[in-house]
């Protein structure tokens, strides 16, 4: 979960709350008039998540106020909810809704108004575009992993109405639909180029071995950070808490117990 916030005025609306289903990659986008406090958020949370999919698991979000307050705390401890939250300093924790954040600016970037005062009509076609297009990591849509079947496209055609107004309508709809699809493929074919240049096999340790710590996001009792040393020890590996493989480098404190010789 996670919040687009600072949007320009659309139908009162200010704010996007975004969720995002790990397993399917489904998301829901929901227009809010502005940032809700951790009691308007529970309701929010009911009406757009728990009347469609029943209660969730488990969460992640942030740190912002309305997540870590005691009152959303209490209300998820109650229905069993498990919450985690991103670290400080590494907000890939809660890719998911990151990314997601991304797709839906991008596709209101592409057909908003000049004037920036229509996204709130975009929404709905841009969850269910954003839906319907096939996830990279499931080699299916999100609509087909919730529901076991595609969603219905918008026919090549129209008939003719006969009512101008529709017509027109219809026809920029068309339009729209197509170029959204196009621009969400570009954009995934995109991002992967991005992403795998800077990915490189994660470092293994061992039991016994000797490494350095990364002071960047560390305190250290010194008078000025830019005459530290950038990085502490050596230290000696204890032993290994969890196994799973890490996809970015990043100091190893998180997943061994070490101490300093």
């Amino acid at each position: 979960m996670d919040f687009i916030v600072e949007l320009p005025e659309s139908r009162g609306n200010t704010v996007i709350l975004t969720v995002i289903d790990r397993f399917s990659k489904m998301g829901h986008y929901v227009p809010l008039r502005k940032l809700p406090s951790a009691a308007e958020l529970v309701p929010i949370f009911v009406s757009n998540v728990v009347r469609l999919h029943g209660i969730p698991l488990g969460i992640v979000s942030d740190r912002g106020t309305q997540f870590v307050s005691r009152f959303w705390k209490g209300f998820c401890k109650s229905v069993g909810i498990d919450l985690s939250f991103s670290s400080a300093y590494h907000p890939q924790t809660n890719g998911a809704a990151e990314r997601a954040n991304q797709n839906i600016e991008k596709y209101l970037r592409c057909f908003i108004s000049e004037r920036q005062d229509n996204w709130s009509d975009l929404i709905p076609w841009a969850e269910y575009a954003l839906n319907s297009a096939v996830s990279e990591a499931t080699g299916r849509s999100p609509f087909f992993t919730v529901y076991g079947f595609d969603p219905p496209v918008l026919p090549a055609t129209f008939p003719d109405t006969a009512i101008p107004a529709l017509d027109e309508h219809l026809v920029s709809l068309k339009e729209t639909w197509g170029r959204v699809k196009r621009a969400l493929e570009d954009s995934s074919v995109t991002q992967k180029i991005k992403a795998d240049r800077h990915r490189r096999p994660a470092p293994v340790y061992q039991v016994g071995d000797r490494v350095w710590l990364s002071s960047r996001n560390i305190k250290l009792l010194v008078p000025s950070m830019k005459l530290a040393p950038r990085y502490i020890g050596p230290y000696k590996v204890l032993r290994r808490i969890n196994r799973s493989p890490m996809l970015w480098l990043c100091p190893p404190i998180s997943r061994y117990t070490m101490c300093f010789t």
